[in-house]
């Protein structure tokens, strides 16, 4: 993510006005606007993967699946961030136009230059989303796939997942092989 360079401070409304009218996506944080960079072949194939099996899953259901063009707010006063995939199976979202605000599962697909903030400060405002029940960092350099879920005590917990694992996504009960995300996916060497 680059900052937008002129440092005006928006308000939510503003923002999705805006944004609108920009060639490019733009993240929304605290009144800032951060422009989205490109990502790399393999991250677009990982979320391709996982979108599409969860599609072929939920299909029919009460559930939708969007991928990176869909925007996600943390509330209807901001952040607005753009996950790689994103679940929600709330009646309100089925309707969603300019954005998604009741997922029940975020993904993102990790690259060296956003893993610190995407397992950081991105998880922080995610967690302010009441309905949000798992977030999801896969690696795009490697076999390895965390899961952060919610306990019924409204603790985060870690479920990592490794190379041979089968990955359980609890707020879709859906099962898959780890191996199915990196389906024709070609690491960086």
């Amino acid at each position: 993510m680059v900052a937008s360079p002129d440092g005006k401070y928006m308000t939510p409304q503003e923002y999705l006005e805006w944004e609108e009218h920009q060639d490019i996506k733009y993240e929304y944080i605290n009144g800032e606007v951060f422009a989205m960079t490109g990502g790399t072949i393999p991250h677009n194939d990982i979320a391709f993967n996982l979108a599409s099996a969860l599609k072929n899953r939920l299909r029919g259901g009460a559930c939708r699946v969007n991928i990176a063009d869909a925007k996600v707010g943390v509330s209807e006063k901001g952040s607005f961030h753009y996950p790689d995939v994103v679940v929600s199976c709330h009646p309100r979202d089925k309707q969603a136009i300019k954005f998604i605000q009741y997922p029940c599962l975020i993904v993102e697909v990790l690259s060296p230059s956003t893993e610190a903030y995407d397992r950081g400060k991105k998880f922080i405002q995610y967690r302010r989303i009441q309905t949000l029940q798992e977030y999801v960092l896969i690696d795009a350099e490697k076999v390895s796939l965390d899961c952060f879920r919610i306990n019924d005590k409204g603790i985060w917990e870690l479920h990592p997942y490794e190379e041979g694992d089968e990955v359980h996504l609890t707020s879709v009960d859906f099962h898959f092989p780890i191996s199915l995300v990196y389906e024709d996916v070609q690491f960086p060497t």
